[in-house]
């Protein structure tokens, strides 16, 4: 009523004047009195707050927490590998590490494969920045970003790229020397530019290509490989030993070959956010190319084909029942940022990207981790 009241008086509706002591109540709801306690407190003095250091402002510029979605993938394929290595091993060699049958190929190893993944990844993320600090200036959705929006100089970036990229180099040539098997061979040293190679150039895929969801889908899938090769120094399809396929390099090149397809799933979604601004800006994607709904369509065809190789590799790897229940977990995890994607606003999208997909990746972290390190140990059932 009150509302009405205000609206019939603006608009000149009706002859009859309110009476003034029921102007002065409205008045009161309407134009309440100023909060004289909030105007008297002094304003927090902000230029006494600790500035964020160097390597605070490094983290925020990289996204750091974001190394979530290709590490979980990497670590899962280490630990397959030991179970491999040890497989491998004459008796002797079996007694004295006995944790390899469990996924773990020690400290030194894991150590050196985690920082490689964190120097590998940072790299990455700093030259999409710089590459893109453009676009991004342009773009009202990434505008604030650290390069567009001064936080950090150019040159700041330049040489957090630069170091994480001879991080990354010499972390490969220490895993040559610290991995037992076949110590000594530098295959991840020689191979660290090629990675190199795979996941800066991503970063310009998208000015000359439609498919630069699949060069994304490439780089990440560099993890599994890499962790795999740190571990054991070669990729043998078929070792002489008993029940070879569960201890072969399929695992990896499956698990390898899933990742390719999730990212392509869900970059697409991704790049829904920003289809009017790479249209009008000459970038292409397949969103671009196809149209939003089409895309969509494209998505979630890799991701039943990326639910259709999981499976595979489950059975390739002769995984109990934790697998499968985990894999549902994925299914729905999947199927569900398909229907956010198709029915939520894009702000949404950002959520089903973040949340959903580091779900994905850490619930596969653990299906394997169960599966070799604990379950073989207490449950005998397989599907196979």
């Amino acid at each position: 009523m009150v509302g009405r009241a205000l609206r019939a008086r603006q608009s000149g509706f009706g002859e009859t004047a309110l009476p003034s002591q029921f102007s002065i109540v409205i008045s009161s709801f309407a134009f309440p009195p100023p909060n004289l306690h909030a105007v008297c407190v002094p304003r927090k003095d902000e230029s006494n707050e600790p500035k964020p250091s160097l390597l605070e402002k490094w983290g925020g510029f990289v996204k750091f927490s974001h190394t979530i979605f290709a590490l979980p993938f990497a670590l899962a394929s280490m630990v397959l590998a030991a179970r491999a290595g040890f497989a491998v091993l004459d008796l002797e060699a079996q007694e004295a590490a006995p944790l390899m049958k469990l996924g773990w190929p020690g400290w030194k190893l894991f150590g050196l494969i985690l920082l490689a993944m964190i120097t590998a990844r940072t790299c990455a993320m700093a030259f999409n920045r710089i590459a893109d600090r453009k676009f991004d200036a342009a773009n009202p959705r990434t505008k604030d970003r650290h390069l567009p929006a001064g936080k950090i100089s150019l040159t700041s970036a330049w040489t957090l790229c630069i170091l994480s990229a001879l991080g990354f180099i010499a972390t490969t040539y220490g895993i040559d020397m610290v991995r037992d098997a076949h110590q000594g061979r530098l295959v991840c040293f020689f191979l660290s530019p090629v990675a190199l190679l795979f996941i800066l150039g991503y970063s310009l895929t998208k000015r000359f290509t439609d498919f630069t969801h699949v060069f994304l889908g490439i780089a990440l899938a560099i993890a599994p490989i890499g962790a795999w090769l740190a571990v054991n120094g070669s990729f043998d399809f078929s070792p002489d030993i008993k029940d070879p396929l569960r201890h072969s390099a399929f695992l990896p090149t499956i698990m390898a070959a899933s990742v390719v397809l999730w990212l392509i799933g869900f970059d697409i979604i991704y790049a829904i956010q920003d289809f009017e601004f790479d249209r009008d800006h000459k970038l292409h994607s397949l969103v671009v190319r196809w149209g939003p709904d089409n895309a969509l369509t494209a998505s979630l065809l890799m991701h039943m084909l990326l639910l259709a190789l999981l499976t595979l590799f489950g059975l390739f790897a002769a995984f109990k029942m934790s697998y499968w229940i985990g894999l549902i977990i994925i299914s729905a995890c999947v199927l569900l940022e398909h229907w956010i994607a198709r029915k939520r606003s894009l702000d949404w999208v950002q959520r089903a990207f973040f949340n959903l997909n580091g779900v994905v990746s850490m619930v596969f972290l653990i299906m394997v981790v169960t599966e070799v390190s604990l379950v073989g140990r207490f449950v005998s059932w397989r599907l196979w």
